[in-house]
Formats: C-alpha cells, structure tokens, sequence
C-alpha cells in the first residue's frame, strides 16, 4: 500500500482537484488528513480508501495493491 498517496494524488489531478476540494467532497472538515495521505505521513483508513474508490470509480484492490495502476 506504499504507493496509495501517489495513486491519490494521480485521481486528484487528473479532476483538476485541490486537496481542499477533494477533502470537503469525501466529507473531511480538514485538508490535512488527505495531503498527509497523499505525501506518505500516514496511512490511510479502510473509510479513506472506500470513499475514495466510490468517488473516483475504481477498486479499493486498485488503490492499495502496489502492483496495480488507476
């Protein structure tokens, strides 16, 4: 799951998202959580990476197998 704040950021970008837009569309009153995410300070929940799968349409198994791309 090393690469899930890269995979992240990726989705973000390519829907010309800041990190504050896409932390107030996945129900985070703070950006913090999700550019920590995104730089690799933390880990993300199993609720992040729901959201995230749900919000920008692909598999959780995408988002945390290393092996795989979004």
């Amino acid at each position: 799951m090393q690469r899930f704040g890269e995979k992240l950021r990726t989705l973000r970008r390519r829907r010309s998202m800041s990190v504050r837009e896409l932390a107030a569309a996945l129900g985070y009153a703070s950006h913090s959580y999700i550019g920590d995410v995104e730089l690799g300070k933390k880990h993300p929940t199993i609720e992040l990476a729901l959201k995230v799968a749900d919000f920008f349409g692909v598999t959780v198994d995408q988002l945390v197998r290393d092996e795989q791309d979004v």
